[in-house]
């Protein structure tokens, strides 16, 4: 296990956590995206996939709300996946403008390959970590999120 110190450029020294971070989340994400890609998907589809494999048939906005990326990204994903045969997208019977999204056999058939994805990722991620270690990254890991999410929201909000 490599314990050198982090390089860190000059400018990031009065940021060391944030660099860390930023370059932790860099090298899961590229590690991750070769996996996806293995399995004919990009970042961010599996995670809708995942969604619809939890509740099948949940309208455009619920699947946003739940991955908390943007419209724009959530809407090109899916036209992507319905595009590879994953899933398909009708109008709702209440309401025309709401789309419901559910999964083809393709689709429901993608559980296991990226459950086994999920899996080998999280392996090598922990691989030198002993299972203290790994419940106190994430708790931290929340800690930091939580703490982000409401300075964001603190910002959003008139004074």
């Amino acid at each position: 296990m490599d314990t050198s110190p982090l390089r860190l450029p000059g400018t990031a020294r009065h940021g060391r956590l944030s660099y860390a971070i930023f370059t932790l989340a860099r090298a899961h994400r590229a590690y991750a995206a070769g996996m996806l890609r293995d399995l004919g998907l990009h970042p961010g589809q599996e995670l809708l996939l995942m969604q619809l494999f939890d509740r099948d048939g949940q309208t455009q906005s619920e699947l946003l709300e739940s991955v908390g990326l943007d419209h724009s990204t959530v809407s090109k994903s899916l036209r992507r996946l319905q595009e590879a045969g994953l899933l398909t997208r009708e109008p709702a019977e209440h309401d025309r403008r709401v789309q419901l999204v559910r999964l083809t056999d393709k689709g429901r058939a993608m559980r296991e390959p990226i459950q086994a994805m999920w899996s080998a990722l999280e392996q090598v991620s922990v691989q030198h970590l002993d299972a203290d270690a790994i419940e106190s990254f994430i708790a931290q890991a929340r800690l930091i999120e939580r703490a982000i999410v409401a300075r964001e929201q603190r910002l959003g909000q008139p004074e």
